[in-house]
Order: C-alpha cells, then structure tokens, then sequence
C-alpha cells in the first residue's frame, strides 16, 4: 500500500479472495477502505471484472432484500452521537463508569466518617489499584455491548479499540483517584498508581488468553483474598502497597506491556 491509496494489485489479489494474503495486510487494507471511496470504487470495478460471480450474488442478495427493507416500519432515528464517541467508549460504558466513581465516592465517605473500617488502611487506598478494571471489564465484554458481534468484525476491531476503550476508563479513574487521593491524604499516588497501571496492563495481558472479562474478575478476586481481606484483619496497610515494594509493580507492568505487544494479534479473535 502507498500512503495514500493501496494498489491495484492488492485490490485485485482481495477481490479475489486470495488466501495467501497475510492478516495484517488485509485488515490493512479493510482499515484503508472505510475511509477512500477512490479505492472502493476501484474494489468494484475489480469485483465485476474478475469475480463476476460475487457481483451476481450481491445482486441477488440485493433483490430479494428489497422488498422486504420497503416494507420495514422505520423506527425512530436515534440522538446523534459523534464517531469518535464510538470509537472509545461502548454503549454500556457509562454505567459502569458512573458505578465506579460511586464505590470511589463511598470508600471517600468511609475514609471521613471517623476510625478506619479496614484499620490502619484507608479504604481508598484498597480499592485505588483495582478500581480501573472496571472499566476495562466493560471495554471489551461479549455480554455487556450489545453491538459486540458487529464491532467485533470490523477492521479496527482488536487491541486498537481495546486500548481506546481502556484508555477511556482510565481518564476518568486515575484523575478520580488524584483527587480523593489528595482530600483524604491517606495515600500518595505513588502507592497506587503503578500498582493500578500494572493491573489494567496484566488484565489486557490475560485478557488475549482467557477474555478480558475473566480475567478482570479473577485479578480482582486474587486482589480482594490476598490483599484487601489480611489487610481488614490484621488493621494495617498491605505490605503489598509499602513504598518499597514500588519496583515489583512497576516489573508487572512491564511484563504486562511486554505480553500485550507479543500477542496483539490475538485480540482480534477475542
């Protein structure tokens, strides 16, 4: 492909169906068509020329759809709603957005209300690392978008909206957290920053192997039986949150990164 258009070769190998084309160049390419009307009338100028029997069947297809769409009650159009609002954030991400930033607001009330519920541990503090897979659940779920199977098989589907989405989340976690972070002063960002960015990145990382709705769930249960539970008991701030413990945190994380980039292909088969 050219900077600008792709070739007339390739259009002509993918009109084809040829399967000996490579993935990335396909999706390459498919990324390329949605925005250059040029090069998809140049796709079917190449479809009728050299594989008539698809434009038959388009045809076909055509006809017998016709009637029915005619015939179609049309429902009510939608407010509208800008591209790039799709592009990162899905339809149920508001909602789980909105509870997230209610659990920060009580664990802010529990920290204020007077002696410690977890202790020596400021329930903000507990929750900060975890708190954005939340957001990252809700990302890229099969069950909570209700468009999933359609954004699913588009071109830009994988780790590119994957990492939109989570970035989303995390604009309106991490600035959340700054803030109750610095009204309560029970916490410092860098107790839980690295920690919370080490595990958005091992959730993406698990997420390419057992779906990223399973694996938040299960980095959350690990989080809550090792971490926040001892902590509640023995009434003191998790040795896993001390300041020295900040180098292993920042290790997962690069781990994290490390996995997501080996196995970007992955996402698009979530």
């Amino acid at each position: 492909m050219s900077a600008e258009h792709a070739s007339m070769r390739l259009i002509d190998d993918y009109a084809r169906g040829d399967t000996e084309m490579a993935a990335d160049t396909v999706w390459a390419l498919e990324a390329h068509l949605e925005t250059c009307a040029m090069c998809r009338s140049r796709l079917s100028e190449s479809v009728a020329a050299g594989a008539p029997g698809i434009a038959t069947l388009l045809d076909t297809v055509r006809a017998g759809l016709e009637p029915h769409l005619d015939a179609a009650v049309r429902t009510p159009s939608r407010r509208y709603r800008p591209r790039w609002v799709s592009a990162w954030v899905t339809p149920v991400m508001a909602p789980w957005l909105a509870m997230t930033v209610a659990v920060t607001l009580m664990a802010l009330l529990l920290d204020a209300a007077g002696p410690p519920v977890f202790g020596g541990a400021s329930p903000v503090l507990l929750i900060a690392p975890v708190l954005p897979l939340c957001g990252v659940a809700a990302s890229w779920s099969r069950g909570l978008d209700p468009a999933h199977e359609l954004t699913a098989s588009t071109a830009r589907a994988g780790l590119p909206l994957l990492l939109r989405r989570t970035t989303t989340a995390l604009a309106v976690v991490l600035p959340l957290l700054l803030v109750e972070g610095w009204l309560t002063g029970a916490m410092t960002a860098a107790q839980w920053l690295l920690p919370s960015l080490a595990f958005t990145s091992t959730a993406l990382a698990l997420g390419s192997v057992i779906g990223v709705t399973r694996a938040t769930a299960a980095l959350l249960a690990t989080w809550a039986v090792v971490i926040a539970a001892p902590a509640w008991v023995t009434s003191r701030v998790p040795i896993a949150l001390q300041p020295d413990q900040l180098p292993l945190w920042g290790v997962l994380l690069a781990l994290g990164i490390g996995a997501v980039i080996v196995r970007r292909n992955a996402y698009s088969t979530l």
